[in-house]
C-alpha cells in the first residue's frame, strides 16, 4: 500500500479500515531504512498514526505543518511523494535529509533542526495569513520536551494576542533526547495520568453543551474559569494562556484522532490538541531504550544491536571527554557537568553514573544551561557546560553577557565542531570559532587528537577565565592516553615539523592532514614543509607565528570551520598588526551551508577540501610565489 502513496491524496482516498495496514508498511520501511543508514528512529515509530490523521483531515501543502525540531518528519516524507529509492537514500548523498527543508519540498512549511522553533514559527504564519485575508490552517506539531525550552513558553505567551485561529499538536511522549526533566515534564505527566480531571473537564462540558445555546454557555464556562481560581475544576496550564485545550488523546487511536483533529480545524479560537504517542513503537529495542533510538547509528533490524566498531576502533571523543570530566570530578567536588537533555551524545553519561550529585541536566534549555553555569561560577565551584557546537549559537548572548562579561570560569566543551556529515546544515559545527574568536575573556582551543584533548579539559579547569574547547564527531586517532594529564601553556603552539619553504598551521583533525600534506610534497616536489599544531586560536602564538613569517615564504592555515573570522583570519589579522606582508593560503569551509552527505570525506571532496585538491592548492600557491619571486629579481 505505501507504494501507491503519492502524495496526500492517496491517504485520505484510503477507508479506514486501511489505515492499521499503512501504519505498520510504514513502521516497516522506516526500520528498514534506518537500520542501515541511522537516523532518529524512535521518534518517527511514535507518530506514524498522528501523522498520517493529520494529512487525512488537513490539506498540505496549502495548510501547513511546522513539525517541531523534524526529528519526527520522516512519515511526513512517505506521505507527501518523497518514499521509493529517495527515501531510502535517507541522510545519504542525494537522498532525503534527515530533517524538514524549505527546498526539498512545497510540504515542508519550515525548516528546523533544533527544538522549541515550532511554535514561535506557526504563531507567525498564521498571524501574515489574518493580515493577507487568507483562511489556510497553520498547524504547529511540538514535542512535549519543546516546552523546556524558553523560546516555546515566549510564542505561547503571545497565541492569544497575535491570532484567533492556530492548531497546537502536543506529542507528548514523555522522551526529548533523553528522558524529560523539570516541572514541565511532571506536569504533562500528572494531567496525562490524571483520570478524574479529564472526567470531569468532559462531563461539565457535556453538561453545558446538553442545554439550548449550550455552545455558547460553555465558551462563556471557560472564559470565566480562565478568569477566575478554578473554583470547581482546575483550568489546565494551556487554557491559562488562551488556547483551547483538547485531550489527552490516544495518538496510535484513529479514530480519536481524528475526531479530535477535526474539532480543532472548526475551532474559532487557538486550540492545543495534547496527544499521548509511544516511542519507538513497533521496534521492541527502541521502546526498551528510548534514548538509544532517538538518533540511532545503523543497527540490527531483528536484535536492534549497533554494528559493532572494528576490532581496536579508538574510542569516540566524547566518551574519551566524558571518562576525563568523571575521573577529574570525583577528585575534585566542584566540578559539576552540565548537559541539555543530552548525557549521551555528550559523554556526560559517564559523569551521571560516577558521581551524580555533580550532573545536571537540564533538558533541551541551552541559554538556561549557560547561565545556571555562571551562577554556579560564582560560588566558586568549577561548571563544564558540554553542548553541541551548532546548539551553543542558541546560548550566544549568555556566553558574552554572562560568563565572558564576567570573567567566570565556566568551561565550554563543544561536541561535533567541523561536519555532521548525515545530519546537514543545522548540525554542521562549522561556525563556533568565528562567533567565539571575537568575543573578550574567552580561551579557545582545539586538540590534535584525544590525549590532548584530556590535557586541554585538565588546563581549562585552572584557568581563572571561560574557557572553550572544540572537537570533532567520532572517533579519535588512536592515541594513548597518559595516565597523568599535562597542564598546557596558554597560547603557545606545538611544532610538530620543522620547515624552511612552507609552514602548516593546522587545527584538530586537520593537523593529520596537514602531517601527511608535509610529508607529500617534500617527497614529490622536494619542498621543505613543516607544520605546527596550533592548539590555541585566542590566544594565538603570536610569537611563533611571527618568527615563521619572518623567514618561511608561504604560511597556510587549516581548519575544519568556515573561513569567515575562523583560524585563517585570526593569522591574517596578527600578520596585519604586525605589519607582515607574508604570503597565506587559507583551508577551510566556504561561505556556505554544507548540505547532508553520506561521509565527511565526500561532502570535503564536493568542496574542494580533499587531500588532492588541498594538494593542488597548496603547490600552485607556492609556484605563483616563486614565479612572482624570479620575475622580480628580473
Amino acid at each position: 500500500m505505501l507504494a501507491s502513496i503519492r502524495g496526500p491524496a492517496e491517504v485520505k482516498a484510503l477507508a479506514p479500515e486501511q489505515l492499521p495496514q499503512l501504519a505498520q508498511e510504514i513502521r516497516e520501511e522506516l526500520i528498514s531504512v534506518t537500520s542501515r543508514n541511522g537516523g532518529h528512529i524512535g521518534p518517527n515509530l511514535g507518530v506514524v498514526e498522528l501523522t498520517i490523521a493529520l494529512h487525512r483531515i488537513f490539506d498540505s501543502p496549502t495548510d501547513q505543518f511546522v513539525f517541531d525540531v523534524a526529528h519526527q518528519g520522516y512519515v511526513h516524507k512517505l506521505l507527501t511523494g518523497r518514499g521509493g529509492d529517495f527515501f531510502r537514500r535517507l541522510r545519504q548523498t542525494g537522498g532525503a535529509s534527515g530533517f524538514l527543508y524549505r527546498s526539498e519540498s512545497p510540504h515542508d512549511a519550515f525548516g528546523a533542526g533544533h527544538a522549541g522553533t515550532a511554535l514561535s514559527a506557526a504563531l507567525g504564519m498564521a498571524t501574515a495569513r489574518d493580515l493577507r485575508g487568507t483562511d489556510e490552517h497553520v498547524v504547529a506539531v511540538c514535542g512535549d520536551a519543546a516546552f523546556t525550552c524558553g523560546i516555546t513558553l515566549e510564542a505561547l505567551n503571545n497565541v492569544v494576542s497575535s491570532t484567533k485561529r492556530l492548531i497546537v499538536i502536543l506529542n507528548d511522549n514523555e522522551w526529548s533526547i533523553a528522558k524529560n526533566v523539570g516541572a514541565i515534564s511532571r506536569y504533562l505527566n500528572r494531567i496525562s495520568t490524571s483520570s478524574t480531571y479529564n472526567r470531569i473537564h468532559h462531563d461539565v462540558e457535556a453538561f453545558f453543551k446538553s442545554f439550548p445555546a449550550g455552545v455558547e454557555m460553555n465558551r462563556v464556562y471557560m472564559k470565566w474559569k480562565r478568569e477566575t481560581k478554578d473554583f470547581f475544576v482546575e483550568s489546565s496550564l494551556f487554557e491559562k494562556f488562551g488556547l483551547r485545550y483538547l485531550g489527552p488523546v490516544d495518538g496510535h487511536d484513529f479514530d480519536a484522532l481524528a475526531k479530535n483533529l477535526d474539532f480543532a480545524k472548526h475551532c474559532d479560537v487557538p486550540v492545543l490538541v495534547h496527544v499521548l504517542t509511544k516511542k519507538g513503537r513497533g521496534l521492541e529495542a527502541a521502546v526498551a531504550h528510548p534514548e538509544k533510538f532517538h538518533g540511532a547509528a545503523p543497527f540490527d533490524p531483528v536484535t536492534g544491536e549497533n554494528k559493532k566498531p572494528a576490532p581496536g576502533a579508538a574510542p569516540a571523543y566524547q566518551d574519551v571527554f566524558g571518562q576525563a570530566l568523571a575521573r577529574f570530578a570525583g577528585a575534585d567536588a566542584r566540578i559539576v557537568g552540565i548537559t541539555g537533555a543530552m548525557p549521551s551524545g555528550t559523554g556526560l553519561s559517564h559523569l551521571a553514573a560516577a558521581v551524580p550529585r555533580q550532573f545536571f541536566d537540564v533538558g533541551i534549555a541551552e541559554e538556561h544551561a549557560v547561565l545556571f553555569a555562571a551562577g554556579l561560577a560564582t560560588k566558586g565551584l568549577r561548571p563544564v557546560c558540554a553542548i553541541y557546537s551548532t546548539f551553543l549559537q542558541r546560548a550566544y548572548d549568555q556566553v558574552i553577557h554572562d560568563v565572558a562579561l564576567q570573567n567566570l570560569p565556566v568551561t565550554f566543551c563543544l561536541d561535533r565542531a567541523g561536519l555532521s556529515p548525515n545530519d546537514g546544515p543545522t548540525h554542521h559545527g562549522l561556525f563556533d570559532l568565528s562567533y567565539l574568536r571575537c568575543v573578550p575573556n574567552l580561551t579557545v582551543m582545539q586538540p590534535k587528537d584525544e590525549d590532548e584533548l584530556v590535557d586541554m579539559l585538565h588546563t581549562s579547569l585552572r584557568l581563572p577565565g571561560a574557557s572553550v574547547i572544540r572537537y570533532p564527531r567520532g572517533a579519535g586517532t588512536g592515541v594513548k592516553i597518559k595516565d597523568a594529564p599535562q597542564e598546557l601553556a596558554v597560547g603557545h603552539a606545538e611544532v610538530l615539523r620543522e620547515g624552511s619553504n612552507i609552514m602548516i598551521w593546522a587545527l584538530g583533525p586537520m593537523v593529520q592532514e596537514a602531517q601527511v600534506l608535509a610529508a607529500r610534497l617534500a617527497a614529490e616536489e622536494g619542498l621543505s614543509v613543516g607544520v605546527v599544531n596550533a592548539r590555541f586560536v585566542k590566544p594565538l602564538d603570536r610569537t611563533l607565528l611571527l618568527s615563521h613569517a619572518a623567514c618561511i615564504p608561504l604560511l597556510v592555515t587549516m581548519e575544519d570551520n568556515v573561513l569567515a573570522g575562523g583560524f585563517g583570519s585570526a593569522v591574517l589579522e596578527a600578520l596585519q598588526d604586525a605589519d607582515c606582508p607574508t604570503a597565506v593560503e587559507r583551508i577551510g569551509w566556504p561561505d556556505k551551508f554544507v548540505e547532508h552527505g553520506s561521509s565527511v570525506d565526500l561532502l570535503r571532496a564536493n568542496y574542494g577540501l580533499a587531500p588532492d585538491d588541498i594538494h593542488r592548492r597548496v603547490l600552485a600557491r607556492w609556484r605563483n610565489l616563486r614565479a612572482e619571486h624570479v620575475e622580480a629579481d628580473v
